[in-house]
């Protein structure tokens, strides 16, 4: 797995740091062996869930439908990198205003 999928959740979206352990159950059901969960970094403006993945974009569309369901999809942004790397490419939003960083 040669990429790294970066979910940033803010934190003004969500409602409680539980709804951490729900996404992430519900992710590994969806997305199963087609990634791996690396963690998070919270912070107090974001929440960043780590995961390493071999096509980015596919895994993204599947967690995309999980996130969608739990109705967090217009509180996040996401994007990736070779594992590594420094840059971004954005995914989430399609149209992103913002450049995608990590604190």
């Amino acid at each position: 797995m040669e990429y790294q999928l970066v979910i940033k959740f803010w934190r003004k979206s969500l409602a409680d740091e539980v709804f951490l352990t729900a996404v992430e159950g519900k992710l590994k059901e969806a997305l199963g062996a087609a990634v791996e969960l690396e963690g998070y970094d919270v912070g107090p403006k974001e929440i960043n869930l780590f995961m390493l993945a071999s096509d980015p974009r596919l895994s993204f569309r599947r967690a995309k439908d999980v996130l969608e369901e739990l109705g967090v999809l217009n509180g996040m942004s996401a994007a990736f990198r070779v594992v590594g790397g420094n840059s971004f490419t954005s995914i989430w939003p399609l149209r992103a205003i913002r450049k995608f960083k990590l604190p």
